[in-house]
């Protein structure tokens, strides 16, 4: 399965890349005045029936898109300038193709100072899409806090298509009169259309949550939810048919703010989460029987059952959507969080969660196809600190056993 979980969040986060980036740069600085003191040897070099006016007039061409319009700018008067002291200095400065050499470079240095402003303006529109984008994801899914009702809580959103920042995949987490509650989900399909099946869900699940007795009360009212938007829109593909769902809830004993020690939890045709313990172990929380999706009641209709399991002090739920489970290397073999966790211990979520994404895009190439939505929601131990910076993955048998 490759390298042990963590091995590729060291060399990532250590700027491995960053070399080779500032080399490339540094590169694209140059290549200009590169290409005209080359053209100028090449021409004073040459016979005279060989010219430099391809390469002077490349030159700037070159300088539109990688810099200012004021550089872009210089480089074609000196490219101009290049031409002309080329044909005085051979002497045929009144002879018609060095004339028409000169026009040339001047002509194509125009066009570069036009390329130069398109591409200036293409790349403020792109960047204020990106902000557009990082506005809606953050209104729609809101990064948790770091601390929920004492747990401590971590989340991440890995969009399979470059600058793409939301699609289908949701997760909420929130602090009720009942507890901590959560919900991880995936809406089938991409585009604006799941977009806005999110935020139905997730505008649900922020008010059934603090109104609804049960984690199962929940779950009915974000079928509800949905069922509504399907009436609304004529036909349920109109919100993406159907959508995976986890529901979680962590109780308070009655009259006091520590926790019972167990989790509920409500499956609906999702991943089940995963229950890694302080120690390294890991289990599936898996239903005792399977459930169909929110938005398919239609189909079939049993009450929900939430399912109680231990929660003890130290422990981490792992929620993820199956951008995860089913991510691939290049031999078409699926990523198992499971066995990749096994024997870990992470100084926290947020740490285990940096590892868990590394170690996906080391294992897939980062040729990842589907979107990821992760959160992991730790149990603190009595007296564990706020947060530790520590090493990113620590094994259980110490700092002697360390790889």
């Amino acid at each position: 399965m490759g390298h042990p979980l963590g091995a590729a969040g060291g060399g990532r986060r250590g700027g491995g890349g960053r070399p080779a980036y500032r080399g490339t740069r540094r590169f694209i600085r140059a290549l200009p005045p590169l290409i005209i003191v080359g053209g100028v040897l090449f021409d004073v070099s040459t016979p005279a029936p060989y010219t430099a006016s391809p390469m002077l007039a490349a030159a700037p061409l070159v300088a539109a898109p990688f810099f200012s319009l004021l550089t872009t700018l210089l480089t074609g008067i000196v490219a101009v300038l290049a031409s002309v002291g080329l044909s005085l200095f051979s002497d045929d400065s009144t002879r018609a193709p060095a004339v028409a050499e000169a026009l040339t470079v001047l002509t194509v240095s125009g066009l570069a100072l036009l390329i130069n402003r398109v591409v200036r303006r293409s790349g403020e529109r792109l960047a204020s899409a990106r902000v557009i984008a990082e506005t809606a994801q953050k209104a729609v899914l809101p990064t948790p806090a770091e601390r929920i009702g004492g747990l401590r809580c971590a989340a991440r959103y890995e969009a399979a298509q470059a600058d793409a920042f939301i699609g289908g995949d949701l997760f909420a987490v929130q602090d009720t009169p009942h507890g901590v509650r959560l919900v991880v989900g995936d809406v089938r399909g991409k585009g604006l259309d799941a977009v806005e099946a999110v935020a139905v869900v997730i505008g649900a699940f922020r008010e059934a949550a603090e109104q609804e007795r049960t984690l199962e009360g929940v779950a009915q009212r974000l079928e509800r939810a949905l069922d509504r938007e399907g009436t609304r829109r004529d036909s349920l593909d109109a919100v993406e048919g159907f959508t995976t769902a986890v529901l979680a809830e962590v109780p308070r004993s009655d009259g006091s703010g520590t926790f019972d020690g167990f989790v509920r939890v409500v499956n609906r045709g999702h991943p089940s989460p995963l229950m890694l313990y302080g120690d390294g172990r890991v289990e599936p929380v898996d239903p005792s029987r399977p459930a169909l999706p929110l938005g398919m009641g239609d189909l079939a209709s049993w009450p929900d059952r939430a399912e109680a399991r231990p929660y003890p002090p130290g422990t981490t739920l792992l929620f993820y959507t199956d951008g995860l489970s089913e991510a691939r290397n290049a031999q078409g073999v699926f990523y198992d969080p499971a066995e990749r966790l096994a024997g870990r211990v992470f100084p926290g979520p947020e740490e285990m969660l940096d590892a868990l994404v590394d170690d996906v895009r080391l294992h897939t190439g980062g040729g990842a196809t589907d979107d990821m939505a992760l959160l992991a929601l730790n149990r603190p131990t009595a007296g564990q600190p706020e947060r530790r910076r520590t090493m990113s993955v620590v094994p259980p048998g110490g700092p002697g056993s360390r790889r």
